[in-house]
């Protein structure tokens, strides 16, 4: 515990100090550190039942090293975040991070992220109000931030997770339609949406992307949650093939919405990214790599990365250290200036993984 609460992510002296204006947190749904840090897994790459198309997969992301890898499936994570930015969690380097959570599933590890808190009720995907605070929901009550916080998603339990009733946050989750005045963009997705369903997601993820991004250029939010979701619904798919392909697509997502974000005044310079998944996936026995939740082993453990003004440029941590889950929340929080210390017990001190 004791090197959690030394570990410097950022190297800043008072909150006044901070560059970081805007901060927006991005998900990918089960996506395993495995891939992350040691790009496509040729055991499963061999196993006839998980991969389609074995040459396809190694002509895209295929090579003798880890490292040229995982550059091939996330070339903006391993270009540019690992130049710019912080990647945690390569447990083969003793980087660890946990989910606090024993559920090892969707809905309590949002919850945990967004609220900073483990909560041993939220024990179900179930379309459930949360009870629980999210960061999102405390920085829209903060000075200069209302009316400035939203989130989009994939998967449609979203605005329950977020109460988007009680918080006031909009959420666009789902098969929900952008309503109101839409641009020419919003219409085309709007009409995409409803004339091509996706097979495997709530939606199709590039839908939820440019659906976000068109929100964000309308209304210039300071704080955004964007969360994919076809990383996990391949994996339950048993489709290795796709798995990727999703993973790679969500990296040129985050890619695209950084560059944009980097020739934006508005953003330009004074945005923070947090980028995480929400639980792992089964990795000791191979056939498990399609689930997750307590009964498959290593689903707790997850990955985290950081870019912003305020981050050092120190890339893979290899450092031997322990993190959490439940410090997201409050990292963001405290990007923006603002001490957050968990959703169901503002007062209850969860380290923050900055100084």
């Amino acid at each position: 515990m004791k090197k959690i609460l030394v570990l410097l992510l950022l190297v800043i002296e008072t909150f006044a100090q901070n560059k970081t204006e805007n901060v927006f947190i991005i998900t990918t749904d089960g996506f395993r550190w495995q891939e992350v840090f040691g790009g496509m897994d040729s055991e499963l790459l061999k196993k006839k039942e998980f991969v389609r198309n074995e040459d396809r997969l190694k002509k895209t992301f295929g090579a003798d090293e880890a490292e040229e890898r995982r550059k091939k499936l996330l070339p903006f994570f391993w270009n540019t975040i690992a130049k710019e930015g912080q990647l945690y969690g390569n447990r083969w380097q003793n980087n660890k991070v946990n989910v606090m959570n024993p559920y090892w599933f969707s809905y309590p590890g949002y919850n945990e992220i967004l609220t900073g808190y483990a909560d041993d009720k939220v024990n179900s995907n179930d379309k459930k109000l949360n009870e629980n605070i999210t960061v999102l929901e405390f920085l829209n009550q903060q000075k200069g931030l209302k009316g400035k916080v939203a989130a989009y998603s994939t998967w449609d339990v979203f605005p329950y997770i977020i109460n988007e009733q009680r918080s006031g946050v909009p959420v666009n989750s789902g098969k929900e339609l952008v309503e109101g005045k839409t641009t020419d963009k919003e219409a085309m997705l709007n009409e995409i949406q409803s004339n091509y369903p996706s097979l495997a997601s709530d939606r199709h993820d590039f839908i939820t992307y440019y659906l976000a991004k068109e929100y964000i250029k309308k209304n210039d939010p300071k704080v955004f949650f964007l969360s994919f979701d076809e990383t996990d619904e391949f994996a339950h798919e048993a489709k290795y093939d796709e798995y990727l392909f999703a993973a790679n697509t969500v990296d040129k997502f985050i890619g695209d919405l950084w560059n944009y974000c980097q020739s934006n005044p508005k953003y330009k310079d004074k945005t923070t990214f947090i980028i995480t998944t929400d639980h792992g996936r089964g990795d000791k026995n191979k056939s498990q790599w399609t689930s997750h939740g307590q009964r498959v082993s290593d689903c707790y453990q997850i990955w985290f990365a950081v870019i912003g003004p305020d981050t050092p440029a120190t890339g893979e941590m290899k450092t031997d250290v322990q993190l959490f889950q439940n410090q997201i929340a409050k990292t963001a929080a405290k990007f923006l200036g603002f001490d957050f210390q968990n959703g169901k017990e503002i007062g209850k001190e969860v380290p923050t993984v900055m100084k």
